[in-house]
């Protein structure tokens, strides 16, 4: 796959666009780890990881969001949650962005994809 993850994340940024979500941080890094985007819509602020695998991979792209990268992401958003005053609901999505050679294909949007638990 030829596809980097900058270009994954400016393509998933813009599906979440589309569907009327709205960008607060693109990248946000801390310690603890890297969230790739942070949105928010209605009553959550969502913190995205985006994966990007080729069409033909023998895993999907959520399976390499493991346990410990989800303690990854929890921390660094609980971490900007206590830095940013935000009344919102935390929610955790994964976009899988499938990529054939250098062309991405398309985005799937998988929401609440793991929790505080």
């Amino acid at each position: 796959m030829s596809v980097s993850g900058a270009i994954a994340e400016r393509y998933a940024a813009n599906f979440l666009r589309r569907k009327k979500y709205q960008l607060i941080e693109y990248n946000y890094s801390t310690r603890f780890g890297e969230i790739d985007l942070i949105f928010t819509k209605g009553k959550y602020i969502i913190f995205v990881e985006v994966k990007s695998r080729d069409e033909n991979a023998i895993a999907e792209p959520k399976e390499f969001v493991d346990s410990s990268k989800q303690k990854k992401i929890i921390a660094t958003s609980q971490l900007y949650m206590s830095t940013h005053s935000v009344e919102l609901q935390p929610r955790f999505d994964i976009i899988e962005v499938i990529c054939s050679n250098d062309e991405i294909l398309y985005a799937k949007h998988l929401e609440n994809a793991f929790t505080l638990d």
